[in-house]
């Protein structure tokens, strides 16, 4: 199963190897039809302490690595991994359509 990506803002690096994540998402209202926001923080692992308060950070799902840890912070190499996957996945993608497309035009 995939693992979630959310991008945030660092609003907190009081503990240890810890960063307190706000990720906010826009939604329209179902009935009013109105744009609202909402918010809401996550605890994700940094392993260098690299961040800081207001840096905007990419975080993933992850195996639990403490009571309320459940994210880490995707450093660069992570996130052109990430980047080269989804060209990869894209690739196979197109060449699976292009099969398709060829297929139809040669049964008429």
């Amino acid at each position: 199963m995939p693992k979630r990506i959310l991008q945030g803002t660092v609003t907190s690096t009081a503990n240890a190897q810890t960063v307190t994540v706000s990720v906010e998402r826009r939604f329209k209202h179902p009935v009013l039809q109105k744009t609202i926001k909402k918010s809401k923080k996550y605890r994700a692992h940094d392993e260098a302490q690299s961040f800081k308060v207001g840096d905007f950070v990419m975080i993933r799902e992850c195996a639990p690595k403490s009571k309320t840890k459940r994210w880490e912070v995707m450093t660069a190499e992570m996130i052109e991994e990430q980047k080269a996957h989804h060209a990869e996945l894209a690739r196979i993608e197109r060449e699976r359509w292009e099969a398709q497309k060829a297929e139809a035009e040669s049964a008429q």
